[in-house]
């Protein structure tokens, strides 16, 4: 009896690692301004496992990230229909899909549009599943001259702006 308790008990530690991390709703953005290509470059990162879940919630059907390029893009496609920037005056920029990519137990989503001539703010929109899970938390990390500014869509977060003063 004993023994089967600490089995029990060892295997229950054992699993709690893996639960926490199914439980983490997390996505990290980076948006780079690239001075070389004169190019915001915007790359997002998912967690597989959030991923797969999202499209057989979005498909209401089976997903298959890692052998499906087409659930890949499918994912994709609804990323960049949750995620935008604009400038102070809220001019959209228009943002071009540069694919996407299985790196490790992520997929990163990449998109890029052209650097404004002039930019004092960039106003950031990322609900990329938010809509599916509220918990949901997007942390975009902006890199503009040498700095790094985040900001964390959490809650009822819709809208946040990063200045560049």
């Amino acid at each position: 009896m004993k023994r089967c308790l600490r089995l029990m008990l060892v295997a229950g530690l054992l699993l709690t690692p893996m639960v926490q991390a199914h439980q983490q709703k997390e996505a990290i953005t980076r948006v780079l301004f690239n001075p070389r290509s004169n190019n915001i470059e915007v790359m997002h990162r998912f967690l597989l496992h959030d991923v797969e879940h999202a499209v057989k919630a979005l498909r209401e059907g089976p997903a298959d990230i890692l052998g499906s390029q087409t659930d890949r893009d499918f994912f994709a496609s609804y990323v960049q229909r949750h995620f935008s920037i604009a400038d102070q005056d809220e001019r959209v920029l228009p943002l071009t899909s540069v694919g996407n990519e299985i790196e490790g137990r992520f997929l990163w989503v990449y998109s890029e549009t052209p650097i404004p001539q002039t930019l004092s703010a960039l106003k950031v929109q990322h609900d990329a599943l938010r809509d599916i899970w509220p918990e949901q938390v997007n942390l975009v990390n902006v890199e503009y001259n040498g700095t790094v500014k985040s900001v964390s869509f959490t809650g009822g977060a819709t809208e946040l702006t990063v200045s560049f003063n």
